[in-house]
């Protein structure tokens, strides 16, 4: 007497297909999350600059005596957190040192944000930021912060954003 033997489960063929489908979805969906994750990281730089903003204008009335601060005045404060008075978040380098701070009169600064990773794979972000004394975020596509003063409030070299 024969008996049929049947096996339960996959075939390998079968297994193939559907390891290459993943693979193919995989590949599809990876450079999406990477500029999610690039469009993430340069809304939360556009929010820290403004958080710098704020900061600077709280230093200026208050601990400053007239001056702004560095970030590491603005953090012993308290007026912003310490991963940005330490000069690094969410993919992003911020700086404003003693160069970018002037006593005046008028006293002015200058912050910037750049994208700390500019490798073409692991890059965190598309555009660098800057803010100065006047509240106007500028933004272009470039992996250099602004030099100076000048070229950091220069709406030619640094274009307001728009949002």
């Amino acid at each position: 007497m024969n008996t049929l033997k049947h096996s339960a489960g996959f075939s390998l063929i079968e297994l193939l297909i559907v390891v290459a489908l993943i693979g193919i979805l995989t590949a599809i969906a990876a450079p999406n999350m990477i500029a999610s994750r690039r469009a993430a990281n340069e809304g939360s730089a556009i929010s820290s600059l403004r958080t710098i903003h704020s900061a600077e204008s709280t230093y200026r009335a208050t601990a400053g005596d007239g001056e702004f601060g560095t970030l590491t005045n603005l953090g012993s404060e308290k007026l912003i957190d310490s991963l940005l008075s330490s000069g690094s978040k969410s993919g992003y380098t911020f700086a404003c040192e003693d160069a970018n701070l002037t006593a005046g009169p008028p006293p002015s600064y200058f912050a910037t944000a750049i994208p700390s990773q500019t490798g073409s794979a692991s890059r965190t972000g598309n555009r660098s930021f800057v803010i100065t004394e006047d509240g106007i975020l500028r933004g272009k596509i470039t992996d250099v912060a602004a030099e100076n003063h000048t070229a950091a409030a220069d709406s030619a070299t640094w274009p307001p954003l728009q949002n």
